[in-house]
């Protein structure tokens, strides 16, 4: 629906498509631009007023699968390396009129069959999940990357989908990006970057091109503590509203690009100095010899632990966690170049 209007009936948004992907192709040719992923809006038009793959009406439901068959063909059209699920719906107001299973297990369903028929037109990029919290829904079943990852997992999803992580999503969560970022990460999901920042004043999704350096190093260093990532940087992002020129567009491009590209260059200096990395392992070095590599190893009962337990005593208070020394290092890296 960001590409074209949609008409009145479905076959009609399709054809129109069609005539707009040819002509994206075309172009994509002649520049070398490619596109990164695909999606479908399946939340905008009021016939998902109560979500996509969690609506209570099957008509609705086979609509929404329809758009997601034909963006699943423009994608690999064109090309694309992902293809977004974004549940702008996918929850619920109020548990009164609401099956929660069942609208999972219906979610889950329009996904497992998204895989199926995209694996059989030759999709062989990964289905994203882009998790988003209480906007516009009160209660979303995507809230946030953990509760997204445990869903994959419970429907067997997880071997076909990652993460597409918004910054803006991440913190209406509760949540900082790098957050969301690292346990993408360390649950082997971390897949796309939806590329903006949010006003922490505003309890909404702004879509502000990113500016804040420190955000972005703190991405660029999830990134790179990660070993990279399957998919790529989107700007999910606008400009402010009193920023109307077309010379405005460019500034707000050419501004998250520099914030990002400056905070991988400074991620890239905060792991190369070591001591935040140096820190981490001596904080945990406990578990390096006697009963802490028992706990690790997993060969430690309760038993021998409570044994343990009583002929040490009490124990000794834990070691500093020195977030003020290692905020220090940061700002000191950042600003001051040591």
């Amino acid at each position: 629906m960001d590409i074209v209007p949609e008409a009145d009936d479905i076959k009609e948004t399709n054809r129109r498509l069609d005539e707009i992907s040819d002509y994206i192709l075309e172009k994509m040719r002649k520049t070398g631009i490619k596109c990164l992923w695909g999606t479908a809006n399946m939340f905008s038009n009021p016939r998902f007023m109560n979500g996509a793959g969690s609506t209570n009406s099957a008509d609705v439901y086979c609509f929404a699968a329809a758009q997601v068959k034909k963006a699943l063909e423009i994608t690999v059209k064109l090309g694309g390396k992902g293809y977004v699920f974004w549940g702008g719906r996918e929850g619920y107001e109020t548990l009164l009129n609401t099956d929660v299973k069942f609208e999972q297990e219906n979610i889950a369903n329009l996904m497992r069959m998204a895989v199926n028929y995209g694996r059989s037109i030759g999709f062989k990029g990964d289905f994203y999940i882009e998790p988003k919290p209480k906007e516009p829904m009160k209660h979303q079943y995507d809230f946030d990357a953990a509760t997204a990852i445990g869903f994959l997992r419970y429907y067997g999803l997880d071997k076909d989908f990652k993460m597409n992580i918004e910054a803006n999503h991440a913190t209406l969560a509760g949540h900082t990006f790098q957050h969301d970022l690292r346990i993408s990460a360390i649950n082997g999901m971390l897949g796309s970057i939806d590329a903006n920042q949010g006003d922490y004043l505003l309890g909404w999704d702004t879509d502000e091109f990113p500016f804040n350096i420190f955000e972005t190093t703190m991405c660029m260093y999830e990134v790179l503590k990660a070993g990279g990532l399957t998919g790529g940087f989107n700007f999910d992002a606008k400009n402010r509203r009193p920023s109307y020129t077309a010379e405005d567009m460019f500034h707000g491009y050419i501004l998250g690009m520099d914030a990002f590209a400056l905070g991988l260059l400074k991620a890239a200096q905060i792991i190369e100095d070591g001591r935040i990395d140096r820190f981490i392992e001596e904080r945990y070095a406990s578990y390096n010899s006697g009963i802490g590599a028992k706990i690790r190893s997993g060969e430690a009962t309760l038993e021998e632990l409570a044994d343990y337990a009583e002929k040490m005593g009490a124990p000794a208070l834990p070691g500093s966690g020195k977030q003020e020394y290692l905020e220090a290092i940061v700002n000191n890296i950042l600003f001051f170049n040591k």
